[in-house]
Protein backbone atom coordinates (compact mmCIF):
# COMPACT_ATOMS: atom_id res chain seq x y z
CA UNK A 1 0.00 0.00 0.00
CA UNK A 2 1.41 3.08 -0.82
CA UNK A 3 1.80 6.16 2.06
CA UNK A 4 0.09 8.83 1.71
CA UNK A 5 1.79 12.39 2.10
CA UNK A 6 0.07 15.61 2.89
CA UNK A 7 1.15 19.30 1.87
CA UNK A 8 -0.18 22.55 2.90
CA UNK A 9 -0.98 25.68 1.67
CA UNK A 10 -2.13 28.78 2.69
CA UNK A 11 -3.11 31.48 1.11
CA UNK A 12 -3.19 35.29 2.59
CA UNK A 13 -4.89 38.06 0.67
CA UNK A 14 -4.69 41.92 1.29
CA UNK A 15 -6.85 44.34 0.16
CA UNK A 16 -5.52 48.06 -0.76
CA UNK A 17 -8.59 49.65 -1.89
CA UNK A 18 -7.11 52.91 -1.56
CA UNK A 19 -4.34 51.63 -3.76
CA UNK A 20 -6.69 49.22 -5.87
CA UNK A 21 -4.30 46.74 -5.43
CA UNK A 22 -4.60 43.10 -4.14
CA UNK A 23 -2.07 41.37 -3.08
CA UNK A 24 -1.83 37.42 -2.04
CA UNK A 25 0.71 35.19 -0.97
CA UNK A 26 0.58 31.46 -1.04
CA UNK A 27 2.77 29.35 1.43
CA UNK A 28 3.37 25.76 1.03
CA UNK A 29 4.59 23.88 3.82
CA UNK A 30 5.59 20.16 3.57
CA UNK A 31 6.58 17.33 6.45
CA UNK A 32 10.07 17.83 5.33
CA UNK A 33 10.14 21.69 6.48
CA UNK A 34 10.33 22.80 2.81
CA UNK A 35 8.38 25.84 2.79
CA UNK A 36 7.95 28.53 0.23
CA UNK A 37 6.30 31.39 -1.04
CA UNK A 38 4.35 32.78 -4.29
CA UNK A 39 3.34 36.15 -4.37
CA UNK A 40 0.86 37.98 -6.77
CA UNK A 41 -0.83 40.88 -7.15
CA UNK A 42 -4.08 42.25 -9.38
CA UNK A 43 -4.44 46.74 -10.13
CA UNK A 44 -8.17 47.26 -10.64
CA UNK A 45 -8.28 50.52 -13.29
CA UNK A 46 -9.94 53.27 -11.78
CA UNK A 47 -12.34 52.84 -14.59
CA UNK A 48 -13.54 49.20 -13.68
CA UNK A 49 -16.44 48.41 -10.89
CA UNK A 50 -15.20 47.56 -7.74
CA UNK A 51 -15.94 43.74 -7.13
CA UNK A 52 -12.70 42.91 -4.26
CA UNK A 53 -13.60 39.08 -5.93
CA UNK A 54 -12.51 39.53 -8.91
CA UNK A 55 -9.15 40.92 -7.50
CA UNK A 56 -8.62 38.14 -5.11
CA UNK A 57 -8.95 35.57 -8.12
CA UNK A 58 -6.78 37.16 -10.12
CA UNK A 59 -3.91 37.89 -7.01
CA UNK A 60 -4.24 34.38 -5.85
CA UNK A 61 -4.01 32.65 -9.21
CA UNK A 62 -1.11 34.62 -9.55
CA UNK A 63 0.57 33.69 -6.47
CA UNK A 64 0.13 29.75 -7.02
CA UNK A 65 1.55 30.29 -10.50
CA UNK A 66 4.59 31.83 -8.70
CA UNK A 67 4.29 28.90 -6.29
CA UNK A 68 4.56 26.62 -8.44
CA UNK A 69 7.52 27.90 -10.00
CA UNK A 70 8.91 28.15 -6.97
CA UNK A 71 8.70 24.76 -6.53
CA UNK A 72 9.84 23.73 -9.87
CA UNK A 73 13.39 25.08 -8.98
CA UNK A 74 13.26 23.49 -5.83
CA UNK A 75 12.92 20.22 -7.33
CA UNK A 76 15.26 21.07 -9.48
CA UNK A 77 17.93 21.86 -7.27
CA UNK A 78 17.17 18.78 -5.50
CA UNK A 79 18.00 16.21 -8.83
CA UNK A 80 21.40 18.29 -9.60
CA UNK A 81 22.24 17.59 -5.90
CA UNK A 82 21.56 14.01 -6.47
CA UNK A 83 22.73 13.58 -9.90
CA UNK A 84 25.36 16.20 -9.97
CA UNK A 85 24.47 17.27 -12.92
CA UNK A 86 22.41 20.14 -14.04
CA UNK A 87 18.31 19.90 -14.19
CA UNK A 88 16.02 21.45 -16.90
CA UNK A 89 12.13 20.56 -16.06
CA UNK A 90 10.26 21.71 -18.19
CA UNK A 91 6.54 23.10 -17.39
Amino acid sequence: MAAATRWHVEVFIDEHGDERRTRAEARLHTNDNTHLTGVGTAHRNPADVEVPEIGDEIAVARALFALGHELLLAAALDIEAVAHERARLHI
